[in-house]
């Protein structure tokens, strides 16, 4: 009989406690014993949830305090020497500390997973590296869910993309070395689960759908030929795409079952039918990725023709991937217009479509659930409230020449150097600055209505004069406004914009207690009036130094919300820049002289596969391109991107031709900015040397070390000085004495080039 599974579930809970809890365990205010049982009753509460919602098969060890991969770390005792933790179970306390670094050890590199806005921490695998099984919590949280009645398939990250995610702190040391030295600690917790009790074990391999290299190929087949038969039966997990040309590789592993990401690639199941298979098939059919109701009739379709050709025993229906990536309740959702609500899923209601999907295969009735899902899909086609004629109308016109700038960046160098007239290695943020308590109350209060319109505005004014003060005082070059009007960067663009919807209680995880609330893109883009003149006059109006116009672009603010699945995400995207090419305009003829189009996201849209990641680069790059090109030669465009890897996509970067780069360079102690070196990147670059999301101050000698690495790479004319990122989540004190930090370190290699003439 067809089982009902589910790969993962939201760990932050529907009100975000996990988040609360972290926060308040970190500021000194929860104990660990207390962090360790609010954990516990969320663990208990999704695991009950999940069970009441008719789901056959439960995950345990899903949850994380902070990092699925940095718990895999763990497990595997890959502690990096300045933590400490060697020969020790690996605590919760130290787990903190790699992420978040301390006084006296930087935190560890943190990037984005695969195609996700979701942030692992990078294992650091150094020559010689010793392992061991230094955290027993895949087996502790298998027994906690036993111990309430609840038989669970423990989650696993599998040793080949744990390997393949990793980094080598040394030259020489190759990640994927690592992998026969860590299947006996695999081994050992596949036998200390069965021995507790466990059938099966789900262990994740999101590398199968990328394009492996032979060794890597290698490394799966020989980890699978030993954990394949080590204790319980292994359901092999791949999603956020297809196998494609690594499908004989997936059927020929000795596992006892295959899943199958059906919504990247829904044609796979055709293939893998074809090819024959006596390995449970697991159907990732309801989207995991995206919060849109599913097509049950179409989902059904395919499950019946799976059970037909395989045997309904033989199959399991899922999500196509972990439910992570999406909200937790939409029942928390009173507030949303009841048409859009009736198309929406969120991991509850995910959860009953798998089972109802279930129920359909094994003969049970589901009509009812079958007909909602088809009025819903009827009334969204039907719907007035999605297409706008006027906006495709422009998006079909846009020429090639709406994608340029007027003259080369050689030209607008000069250009910008009568217009901005800033000293040799000029100083700046990233845009935001902290969200004190003090702010995020006015603005509660402000959506309350306990505060008026004119008493919060004046509240921001009087916020955005003491930031321009500061920054001022500090002796930065470029200032900015701070951004305290605004709640989040994708946000507070879309509740300016036609188009979207927001939730009230959308959250999800984007790295440790941080979460975002991304809005819904469910119909066509456009611009009612200016979202951000206004702010950057008044501020503008403070000083006379120069002060960024800050906006979001259009690929993150595409990446970053919800998007609409009836028509192609280039389209949306094209839609998109319009809407921000019209508020650089405005911007512009407001008197800015410099505006910032972030683009943190341009890396994380990337396909997995090559073959597909031309045709992403071409329209997203294009897609900056419209927003920043309406603008005269002094007026400067600044981009900024963080925690990616962009070797692969340095021409699309380059391609981008915005006058100044901002880039994530800390953590990885300069390593990203080799790459922008070897090509010869043309333009201005701005390598963070402050890492904002650890919640130390680097001292002097840290800052001038990496800028002086960065000055090896980059012209001294072409080289900016700033932190890694927005100061939203920092303090006060640690962001003055940073910053003050930060303008001394370029200081002195301002000096050191002048006396070099």
């Amino acid at each position: 009989m067809a089982k009902a599974a589910n790969l993962g579930f939201p760990r932050i809970g529907a009100r975000r406690e996990l988040k609360r809890a972290l926060d308040a365990h970190w500021a000194g205010r929860l104990s660990a014993a207390e962090l360790a049982a609010e954990a516990a009753g969320l663990r208990a509460r999704h695991w009950q949830a999940q069970k009441a919602a008719g789901i056959d098969v439960i995950p345990s060890n899903d949850f994380s305090l902070y990092d699925h991969v940095l718990d895999t770390t763990a497990m595997l005792g890959a502690v990096p020497a300045r933590f400490g933790a060697a020969g020790e179970r690996v605590s919760p306390e130290t787990c903190f500390a790699m992420a978040r670094g301390t006084a006296e050890a930087p935190a560890m590199e943190m990037t984005k997973w695969f195609d996700t806005n979701y942030h692992y921490i990078v294992p650091e695998i150094a020559h010689g590296q010793q392992f061991q099984l230094a955290s027993p919590k895949p087996v502790e949280e298998f027994l906690e869910a036993q111990a309430l009645g609840v038989h669970t398939r423990p989650v696993l990250l599998g040793p080949v993309t744990w390997a393949a995610l990793g980094k080598a702190r040394e030259t020489g040391v190759d990640p994927l070395a690592a992998v026969p030295a860590i299947l006996p600690i695999y081994e050992q917790v596949l036998l200390r689960l069965a021995a507790a009790g466990a059938d099966w074990v789900q262990i994740d391999e999101p590398i199968l759908v990328t394009d492996l290299s032979d060794d890597q190929r290698r490394a799966l087949a020989s980890a699978y030929g030993r954990l394949g038969r080590a204790g319980p039966k292994v359901m092999l997990a791949t999603y956020f795409g297809g196998l494609g040309d690594n499908l004989a590789l997936a059927l020929g592993l000795p596992v006892a079952g295959l899943h199958l990401d059906l919504v990247r690639d829904p044609a796979q199941l055709g293939r893998v039918l074809a090819a024959g298979t006596d390995k449970v098939l697991s159907l990732g059919l309801i989207d995991g990725r995206n919060v849109w109701r599913a097509d049950l009739s179409a989902a059904h379709a395919m499950a019946e023709a799976a059970a037909r050709l395989h045997g309904g025993d033989r199959i399991e229906i899922a999500p196509s991937c972990s439910l992570l990536h999406v909200p937790v309740d939409l029942d928390a959702e009173e507030t949303l217009e009841a048409d859009l609500r009736e198309w929406l899923a969120f991991a509850h209601q995910k959860l009953a479509e798998v089972a109802t999907l279930a129920r359909a295969i094994r003969g049970e009735d589901a009509a009812e659930a079958f007909r909602a899902s088809d009025s819903a899909k009827a009334a969204r086609a039907a719907s007035r409230r999605i297409h706008d004629p006027a906006v495709a109308a422009r998006a079909a016109g846009v020429t090639a020449a709406d994608l340029c700038r007027a003259s080369v960046f050689c030209d607008r160098q000069h250009a910008q150097a009568q217009s901005l007239p800033l000293p040799l290695f000029p100083t700046t943020t990233i845009g935001s600055f902290p969200q004190t308590a003090e702010v995020r109350h006015a603005r509660a209060e402000h959506r309350r209505g306990t505060l008026d319109d004119a008493g919060y505005e004046a509240f921001l004014k009087a916020e955005t004069a003491a930031c321009i003060r500061r920054q001022e005082a500090l002796g930065l070059d470029m200032l900015v406004h701070g951004e305290f009007e605004r709640n989040d960067m994708v946000e507070y663009f879309g509740e300016r914009l036609a188009g979207f919807a927001f939730t009230r209680m959308g959250w999800v995880q984007s790295y440790g207690s941080r979460c975002v609330k991304p809005p819904l893109i469910f119909g066509d883009v456009s611009r009612p009036e200016p979202m951000t003149v206004d702010w950057a006059r008044f501020a503008q109006s403070l000083t006379d130094r120069p002060v960024k116009g800050m906006l979001t672009g259009p690929v993150t603010i595409l990446q970053w919300s919800f998007v609409r699945d009836d028509q192609p995400r280039s389209e949306t995207c094209r839609q998109i820049a319009l809407a921000i090419r019209d508020e650089v305009a405005d911007l512009e003829g407001a008197g800015v002289r410099a505006i910032q189009i972030d683009e943190p996201a341009l890396r994380e849209g990337l396909p997995l596969r090559r073959a597909e990641r031309e045709a992403y680069l071409s329209w997203a790059v294009d897609s900056f391109r419209l927003a920043a090109s309406p603008v005269r030669d002094e007026t400067q465009i600044h981009t900024h991107m963080c925690y990616s890897e962009f070797n692969d996509i340095m021409p699309a970067i380059a391609a981008l031709d915005a006058d100044v780069i901002s880039i994530e360079a800390s953590r990885s102690d300069m390593e990203l900015l080799r790459v922008f070196g070897e090509v010869g990147y043309p333009n201005a670059i701005g390598p963070g040397i402050w890492d904002i999301h650890s919640p130390r101050v680097p001292p002097l000698a840290e800052m001038t070390a990496l800028l002086a690495r960065a000055a090896e790479v980059i012209p001294a004319e072409r080289l900016w000085v700033n932190p890694d990122c927005g100061l939203k989540t920092r303090g006060w004190p640690e962001v003055e004495a940073s910053l003050k930090t930060l303008v001394a370190a370029a200081q002195g290699l301002r000096q050191q080039a002048l006396a070099a003439e």
